[in-house]
């Protein structure tokens, strides 16, 4: 790159002359803050990458310019890297902010009025990147986290084959919007799979049953009707069934069992298998 007088750009000879030194300090400034979760070989790997896409377009301290395109797009696959390999944001953006140290101690007392211009907009484009890569860290460690949370439902909404026929839907906790359209998204998946005709739904492991709780029941057990499926609800205890008289909620024609042995007994029944207790 060639400034107005015709000179070569100081700064920029300054990163290609020096790549190796510039490389060995930064990882030495780095690898004390980041011991266990990165080696120094893969730091060095990494601060090489950045700076070959980096020396050839420095010239400016608007980190939104084009010519950084690639500089943000390495900037960002790194900071979703080390979101996931469990780094802190301020451990994701102090590793380019570590750059900016090394760069100037490395121009040492150089007088140049040109490269001192250019060393302030280099620390100013340095402080852009590293507020980039927080802000990237954030939005990936957002989707990591609803990822994770979306797992966590899955895991803790299970859709039980207890006979033939018969499917049970256990559910343990507080019942919200998110976690009734999983119930009834695996509900009727698994209602397709098994041809079932009989769902229970099991609420014993409910801590409390409100409006708003009794409405998502009601939603699952329309949704599987329209499947075809007959659904029953159980493990409603003493205290609950007097929660939902008090706040009148209707399960109309629903039909209601207080365990979950006697929901799948009143199944069988209905299925034309009777359960026999055999004296010894």
């Amino acid at each position: 790159m060639v400034d107005g007088t015709g000179q070569a750009d100081r700064l920029t000879g300054l990163l290609r002359e020096n790549t190796d030194e510039l490389v060995r300090r930064w990882v030495a400034s780095v690898a004390e803050t980041v011991r266990g979760r990165a080696t120094a070989a893969e730091l060095e790997r990494d601060f090489r990458e950045f700076l070959a896409v980096l020396s050839p377009v420095v010239g400016g301290a608007d980190a939104r310019d084009a010519r950084y395109a690639e500089v943000r797009s390495l900037l960002e696959e790194m900071s979703r890297n080390r979101a996931r390999s469990g780094y802190s944001p301020s451990e994701t953006a102090s590793s380019v902010f570590a750059l900016k140290r090394v760069v100037f101690e490395l121009a040492g007392n150089d007088e140049d009025p040109a490269l001192f211009r250019q060393l302030m907009d280099f620390s100013s484009l340095l402080d852009a990147f590293g507020l980039f890569t927080f802000e990237t860290y954030t939005r990936a460690r957002e989707e990591i986290i609803k990822e994770q949370s979306e797992q966590l439902l899955e895991l803790t909404t299970p859709v039980v084959k207890l006979w033939e026929g018969v499917l049970a839907v256990p559910l343990v906790g507080t019942l919200d919007s998110a976690r009734t359209q999983v119930v009834m998204e695996k509900l009727l998946e698994t209602l397709v799979e098994t041809g079932s005709e009989y769902a229970i739904i099991d609420i014993t492991g409910v801590f409390a049953v409100d409006t708003q709780v009794a409405q998502h029941l009601l939603k699952t057990v329309v949704a599987a009707r329209l499947m075809g499926a007959d659904c029953i609800v159980s493990g409603i205890r003493p205290q609950i069934a007097q929660t939902i008289v008090e706040l009148g909620i209707e399960f109309g024609d629903i039909t209601t069992k207080a365990s979950l042995a006697d929901a799948l007994r009143h199944a069988l029944r209905k299925e034309g298998t009777d359960i026999v207790r055999v004296s010894r």
